[in-house]
């Protein structure tokens, strides 16, 4: 977004770990100018290890789990990228990608954590391991979802009975149970007894277990994994319809591979948390060994070196001497017993009771309100300036991507006075793109758009941006041809800028290449914000598609769910749902070729909702073809966590004039009027070809929605 500091660092976080958490909430309230910051993680949300037992158990829901990137990311003024590293090339310092292109840093720090994952006969294809957690606690919930529809049978076996291992079973023991059922839970320690703990807390632990029907078997080697049973050196087999992986802590297959100095596949650091020999990388909590200071995988030594490690990263990056960090030597364990007790130990003192758990839960949930309740920056005061300076002030930020449009009303007494058109123009202003006639026949359709951004990502803006202008093609039945592009990056070093413009290009090279057209150059230029555009073409044998074309019967098919809006500005403000943010810009991202193909051979009229909203361009269609439009408002399809934004009050700078503007008479919903960026093809299909077209979209791996229809008329728009 906007920016007065010009970049010259880039700052890379490769994981959403306990450190890395902290760390973006403290820069979002102290941030080091001129570093722009990136977050790299597979999933918007990362969860918090020390609520994972009490989510397994019932006691915490999956919100209360996780820990929201999104906003982090947010509030601290970064990009997240929601891919996954597998490679770091330190010599061109890049941070390779799954699924996109390199990420170049000159500043990084990992913090991954680990895997349970065991190279055990069979189990890659029939357990899963404690960790990483997220994968753990999706297949836990289906599991218990299945077993209490008497689905599968309540077997659950635990390789590994060291702490995890056994909060995990007792866990999953106690939520059996709460659903009626009788747990078979088995815990396998190859040693001669459960590990991690005091005896005393050993005792502890076992008389729980017992308690909640938990078998331990010790001195047990397992041989092979299969689909319903766990098999044993020397022992009767494991009946079990989940088995779990906790023997341990494993390093990450990508990083074994990587050149980085490593200690049995983890990390090596030293007292600064940097990575031994290389000034420009950290590496900290579980996927870290300090060979100076050895110690446990515990989430505590995470969470305490986060201060030292924001400090030494921005030493790094030019400001202040590194620190060095030194653990602990004793930290307290607290280890939940699956219902609401825990045991406590340090010191060699153990204690255990409901009053634990309390103590525990208050740690817990006090950890993640510091990650939930994020400051708000307080806004500079409104200088003295002329009349309507202040009020315009006190409004709501600006919003990005089609928010931002100018209303409709101002731009129609724009473009009115646009003279006729005559010549090769076929159509001029006032549709989705101009018609011109091609001198060997046939027609070429141009257009342009350009978004504010409403991500720091600049490939994933590019995307955007590249499927927002092709909607215009698309919406008139036309083959994309060429597309232009006009960028605007915010000042910044030069390495930054080939950086920022490589990302930018290559994104909008895939985007336009799998859609048929070819980018053949355009402007770029620094100024306050990133803004990118695209001026597009496109060709069609036959007149291309137009809004006025629709018929009396017509049926209404929408392409895409509609709130984005919403959700872009809730972003903004900090109070949107990471996941459903990701969702939203999932779905944003892909482009509209299976569908324009689809409906552009049957449709009568065709447009693409974007900054009017629904209820605008619905009128649009209906207006130029003379016909009434009836919506069915129960029949739209709205993005995960739109409804509930809407209804708190949450809306798009642009969405009071689009209401305004639209002319919509029956039911009120604000959404109808919220402003789309690369939001679906609407179409006007004859009614005896809906079916047809709904199964071919259904066959294309894509999906059309029967939202209204159009009858005889002039142009009003209805809401049922």
């Amino acid at each position: 977004m906007r920016q007065d500091i010009p970049y010259t660092r880039d700052l890379v976080l490769v994981g959403g770990g306990h450190a890395h958490a902290l760390v973006l909430r403290s820069w979002g309230m102290d941030p080091l100018p001129g570093a722009r910051l990136t977050v790299i993680n597979p999933g918007p949300t990362a969860p918090y290890t020390g609520m994972l037992p009490g989510h397994v158990a019932g006691h915490y829901s999956r919100d209360e789990l996780e820990i929201d990137l999104v906003r982090l990311c947010r509030h601290a003024g970064a990009r997240l990228i929601l891919d996954k590293a597998v490679d770091i090339d330190r010599v061109t310092k890049q941070i390779v990608l799954a699924k996109r292109g390199p990420v170049v840093y000159d500043v990084a720090s990992i913090d991954v954590g680990i895997t349970a994952e065991m190279e055990l006969s069979g189990f890659a294809d029939h357990a899963i391991g404690a960790k990483p957690l997220d994968k753990y606690a999706a297949r836990w919930r289906d599991f218990l979802e299945k077993a209490a529809k008497g689905r599968i049978a309540p077997q659950v076996t635990v390789i590994g009975g060291g702490v995890a291992g056994c909060e995990l079973a007792m866990a999953m023991a106690f939520a059996l149970k709460e659903q009626g059922l009788a747990p078979e839970i088995t815990v396998i320690e190859a040693g001669p007894e459960i590990s991690g703990m005091g005896a005393a807390a050993q005792r502890r632990v076992l008389a729980a277990m017992e308690g909640l029907g938990v078998n331990v078997r010790t001195d047990a080697r397992v041989l092979e994994v299969t689909e319903d049973h766990v098999f044993l050196a020397g022992g009767d087999p494991v009946p079990s319809a989940l088995t779990v992986g906790a023997a341990g802590a494993f390093p990450h297959d990508w990083i074994a591979r990587t050149d980085l100095p490593q200690n049995d596949g983890f990390i090596e650091i030293g007292r600064d948390l940097g990575v031994r020999g290389d000034s420009s990388l950290f590496a900290v909590g579980d996927c870290a060994v300090m060979p100076a200071d050895p110690r446990p995988k515990a989430g505590v030594f995470a969470v305490r070196a986060a201060p030292i490690l924001k400090h030494n990263l921005r030493a790094a990056l030019g400001v202040g001497k590194r620190r060095q960090w030194h653990p602990q030597k004793s930290y307290l364990k607290l280890i939940s017993l699956g219902g609401q007790k825990a045991l406590a130990e340090k010191f060699g003192v153990t204690l255990s009771g409901s009053l634990l758990w309390w103590w525990k839960d208050r740690i817990d949930r006090a950890f993640m309100d510091r990650l939930a309740d994020l400051p708000v920056m307080t806004q500079p005061k409104a200088p003295q300036a002329a009349t309507g300076v202040a009020e315009m002030l006190a409004a709501k930020p600006l919003c990005g991507g089609c928010g931002a449009k100018v209303g409709g009303g101002v731009l129609e007494a724009a473009l009115s006075g646009i003279a006729p058109v005559g010549g090769d123009v076929v159509t001029g202003a006032g549709d989705d793109a101009a018609v011109l006639r091609q001198p060997g026949g046939g027609f070429q359709v141009i257009s342009t758009d350009h978004l504010r951004a409403l991500v720091e990502d600049p490939a994933q803006m590019a995307r955007i941006a590249a499927v927002h202008a092709l909607g215009d093609i698309w919406a008139m039945g036309a083959a994309p041809q060429v597309a232009l592009a006009q960028i605007v990056v915010p000042q910044m070093s030069a390495a930054l800028q080939e950086r920022t413009l490589r990302e930018i290009t290559q994104a909008a090279e895939e985007v336009m290449a799998g859609a048929g057209a070819q980018l053949v150059g355009g402007h770029t230029t620094m100024g306050a914000e990133l803004t990118i555009g695209f001026t597009v073409t496109g060709t069609r044998a036959a007149m291309p598609l137009t809004v006025a074309g629709a018929k009396d019967g017509d049926v209404l098919i929408l392409t895409r769910p509609i709130g984005s809006g919403v959700i872009m500005a809730a972003d903004m403000a900090g109070q949107a749902d990471g996941r459903d943010v990701a969702a939203a810009l999932a779905i944003m991202v892909q482009p509209q070729n299976s569908e324009a193909q689809v409906l552009g051979g049957v449709a009568n009229a065709m447009t693409d909702v974007t900054g009017f909203g629904l209820a605008g361009h619905v009128r649009a269609i209906a207006k130029a073809s003379g016909l009434d439009a009836m919506l069915c408002c129960d029949d739209i399809p709205i993005y995960q966590g739109a409804r509930g934004l809407s209804q708190s009050g949450v809306s798009s700078t642009l969405m009071p004039a689009n209401r305004s503007n639209a002319e919509t008479a029956g039911a009120d919903d604000p959404l109808l009027y919220d402003p789309q960026t690369a939001g679906g093809l609407l179409a006007a299909v004859p009614a005896q070809e809906v079916e047809a077209t709904l199964n071919a979209l259904q066959a294309a791996g894509v999906r059309g929605h029967v939202i209204g229809s159009l009858s005889g008329g002039s142009g009003n728009v209805t809401l049922r």
